[in-house]
């Protein structure tokens, strides 16, 4: 059984990010996403990681002992025993194989990592408040570093306001990272995705048939670029890719107005007609993980009870007394708990 309603979230307010590359709208958005703060122009590059990397460590970041027979990996419904085995989506006909940090899947063996490789949307590229130390990305790139050396080459092109489309297009985030069509290196990849494309769905309120249409486009367009991804002609030397399926802020309540910027974006209420086309791209997300052997973090569960709705005890997600909020002031984007948070998850996938 899927509560459809509980995904009846906040895809609205995600709209606050739908800013991108494309169009004179998703421009305005971005610019009203972040209301106090110069952001860079939504088309840029993400900046330089060169920056000091938080103090604290990640929250995973003591390098396992790969010794140890783990026996064998848990189930969905273990994994996601704190939020009742689930949320709305179902993995489980995609049969994924969970890594038994319960942080994401475990379809690959990462090692000889010899170039890094940022794609995504603002959650990659990062946002005030957050400084750029304090960033997920930033976070990830030390945690590499110590893993496979000091020397390994990271870069982003990851945008604000980005879109699944924004990754194949002519000006997109692959032709830039990737100008010669590939890379001789050993190359990891790492995203966010997909929350503009959900925004632009709920903005726009959808009819549920036009979009379980937009969410299998959508879908399709990531299928697309993983697909592009794992052709060996293009990294013969291998290629692992780990994305994050989209989370929200509302602790799976739908109240737009539990964080008070949404209303500035000009967003409130459900999109419940959505629900069911927020199910299915959440299920493409796991269905293109597991046919292309990649791996995905589950940052939708994670996130869940950490929003903004983190002291109310009658939620679903609730985790209790004293839980913190993963969520900066935007609503949408992480705080550095939320970033340390996510780094913590990719880093996890690496390791296992």
């Amino acid at each position: 059984m899927r509560p459809i309603h509980l995904l009846a979230w906040v895809w609205v307010g995600v709209a606050c990010d739908s800013g991108g590359s494309g169009t004179t709208a998703r421009q305005a958005t971005a610019d009203a996403q972040v209301t106090d703060a110069a952001a860079p122009p939504p088309d840029a590059a993400a900046p330089p990681l060169d920056a000091a990397p938080l103090d604290a460590a990640p929250l995973d970041a003591a390098l396992p002992d790969m010794a140890v027979d783990l026996g064998p990996p848990p189930t969905l419904a273990e994994c996601f025993a704190a939020v009742g085995g689930g949320l709305g989506p179902d993995y489980t006909p995609f049969n994924p194989v969970l890594g038994h940090h319960c942080k994401g899947t475990n379809h690959q063996t990462i090692e000889g990592v010899e170039k890094v490789v940022f794609l995504g949307d603002s959650v990659t590229y990062g946002t005030p408040p957050t400084l750029i130390p304090n960033q997920y990305r930033s976070l990830v790139t030390a945690g590499l570093k110590d893993r496979f050396g000091p020397d390994i080459e990271v870069s982003s092109c990851a945008r604000l306001g980005a879109r699944t489309d924004d990754f194949l297009s002519e000006d997109g985030e692959i032709p830039r990272c990737f100008p010669e069509g590939g890379s001789a290196k050993r190359t990891l990849v790492i995203f966010t995705m997909g929350g503009n494309d959900i925004a632009a769905w709920a903005s726009d309120a959808e009819t549920p048939e036009r979009a379980l249409e937009l969410a299998d486009e959508a879908a399709d367009a990531l299928e697309a670029t993983i697909a592009w991804l794992k052709d060996p002609a293009r990294f013969p030397n291998g290629v692992d890719v780990i994305f994050a399926n989209p989370y929200e802020f509302t602790d799976a309540t739908g109240d737009l107005d539990a964080c008070e910027l949404a209303r500035v974006a000009g967003f409130s209420g459900n999109w419940i007609e959505g629900a069911g086309a927020v199910i299915h791209f959440n299920e493409r997300y796991m269905q293109t993980a597991v046919a292309h052997q990649v791996d995905m973090i589950f940052t939708l569960e994670a996130f869940c009870g950490h929003g903004f709705h983190n002291e109310d005890p009658t939620g679903q997600c609730y985790q209790g007394p004293g839980t913190e909020r993963w969520f900066d002031l935007t609503c949408i984007h992480p705080n550095d708990l939320g970033h340390r948070v996510i780094a913590d998850m990719f880093l996890a996938v690496v390791d296992e």
